[in-house]
């Protein structure tokens, strides 16, 4: 099998940024290549096309395909859990529901999601010339090893050297990387060729001395050091990188409020606000800062009735309903326009307590109730006089009432609700959308022509351009060809293991 593990230190060490370099990186040299990633954990998916209509997989697994220009599909991220509390979270595979997993089964409940995820492995190593497979966490923590086939475990299985990413704008980037090193198993350890240091600012030169000794310590490459760049910023698959995005331009801007909720799904949907010139976008999660918000956003929730009672609890109901009783547009996405409307029922649990129902803000004529089968759907159609497509990802059932039909949702007049996921991506409805804010709120506004998906491809490149200059690209496809070198140390204390 041809392929390489790109593992992390931890969460957010960068995993997917280089993984997404390499796949874009690879191409550009007329490899064949498909991105991979065993089992995310993740909120933020996306809906692809499958062998059974539609199937959901982890936005990050879906951009590093366009990064490595294939189509997305279920086999590139076989397993997704998408938490529904601290302890559960929901099952994914091969892009349809399968039940749930709860903390307890991390070690012994997972064997069929193990083998699922090799299946899909093989079948892109028999498909493509080379596959790019992204770790999850960190691939040292031995008190799951035994079950693990995302890091080593995957690595192991598909014989794939393995290069390890720390993230230097967290400190300690030496340690992290010999210490993930030398905790492994021998067995393991024999897969870790080398390093790649991860958002880098400053004078390189600096670094060196460090970089020499590590080698010297460990017996791997350093594989290069990838600079910070503001520039680069990708769809994420979790909330670790939910920040704001502001490009403002000029002295009264559209301020965008966008709730934080502590389930919050899908929040790539405000991405291409983020992009708009005279766009102000924030995450908020108080009462506060919604205060002198233009348009509040209520984005998608995997917990609608959590979510309400967490926004409840800090006064966000109130600052919603005083904002929509000024005049002022408030937009629900998903699980955030459920939360607009009247009601909202989950009698058999799909996403907590059997029987849990609560009301909702009561700004649109809605009614939600929660069924087991999953809709997952890919929707084009028109709104504001202009072509949207998005995507569908919900287990609620929305019953509307009065209102004008809006994007599979409803809208009464500066209150819009809509299921589609995504529809602001679609530039001619953004610039629409826009337009129709600054009317509400008596801004003018010009439509800037941005496009998001010309500004996704310039990020691509531009990180294919980070990965080129600053990484030894044809050493890194020479190991996912060939396989990790023959006689690397292995550390202590691994090596008593």
């Amino acid at each position: 099998m041809t392929g390489l593990l790109v593992a992390g230190t931890t969460s957010d060490a960068g995993k997917s940024i280089v993984t997404s370099g390499l796949c874009r990186a690879f191409v550009r040299r007329g490899v064949k290549v498909a991105p991979f990633k065993s089992q995310n954990m993740s909120n933020n998916s996306m809906v692809v096309t499958a062998p059974t209509g539609t199937g959901e997989i982890g936005r990050a697994q879906w951009v590093q395909a366009l990064a490595a220009k294939v189509e997305p599909e279920v086999a590139m991220n076989p397993v997704l859990l998408k938490p529904g509390s601290d302890q559960r979270s929901h099952v994914v595979v091969l892009g349809q529901p399968a039940g749930e997993v709860s903390s307890r089964d991390f070690v012994d409940g997972r064997r069929h999601l193990a083998a699922a995820a090799y299946d899909a492995f093989d079948d892109l190593a028999a498909r493509f010339e080379v596959v790019v497979a992204e770790g999850a966490g960190s691939p040292t923590e031995i008190n799951l090893r035994a079950s693990d086939y995302v890091n080593m475990g995957l690595a192991q299985h598909g014989g794939l050297a393995t290069v390890l990413v720390g993230d230097i704008d967290r400190g300690g980037v030496f340690a992290s990387l010999f210490g993930s090193v030398a905790l492994l198993a021998p067995e393991d350890q024999r897969l870790v060729a080398g390093f790649v240091v991860n958002r880098f600012r400053g004078d390189e030169s600096l670094l060196g001395p460090g970089l020499t000794e590590l080698e010297e310590l460990t017996g791997r490459r350093v594989y290069g050091v990838l600079p910070f760049s503001s520039d680069v910023w990708l769809d994420s698959e979790d909330t670790l990188d939910v920040g704001d995005r502001r490009v403002v331009d000029g002295p009264a801007p559209l301020r965008v409020a966008v709730v934080r909720s502590p389930r919050i799904s899908n929040f790539t949907d405000i991405d291409a606000l983020g992009l708009e010139p005279g766009v102000d976008v924030i995450y908020a999660s108080d009462g506060r800062s919604l205060a002198d918000a233009d348009l509040i956003v209520l984005p998608g929730s995997r917990a609608t009735l959590a979510d309400l009672e967490w926004m409840r609890s800090r006064g966000l109901d109130r600052a919603v309903l005083d904002h929509a009783a000024a005049g002022r547009p408030v937009l629900g996405i998903c699980g955030g326009f459920q939360m607009l409307g009247r009601t909202v029922r989950d009698p058999d649990g799909v996403e907590g307590p059997p029987g849990a129902s609560d009301s909702g803000l009561g700004l649109l004529d809605a009614d939600t109730v929660f069924g087991a089968e999953k809709v997952l759907r890919l929707p084009r159609g028109t709104a504001l006089g202009a072509p949207v497509d998005g995507y569908e990802i919900h287990h609620g059932r929305v019953s509307v009432g009065a209102g004008e039909e809006f994007l599979g949702g409803a809208r009464a007049g500066h209150v819009f609700g809509t299921m589609w996921h995504g529809c602001l991506e679609s530039d001619a409805f953004r610039g629409a959308f826009l337009t129709e804010v600054a009317r509400l709120t008596g801004h003018v506004w010009t439509p800037s022509g941005v496009s998001f998906g010309a500004a996704r491809e310039r990020r691509l490149d531009l990180l294919g351009d980070l990965v080129e200059h600053h990484l030894d690209v044809e050493a890194l496809l020479d190991l996912a060809t060939t396989g990790a070198p023959g006689g690397l140390r292995v550390l202590p204390p691994g090596d008593g293991r």
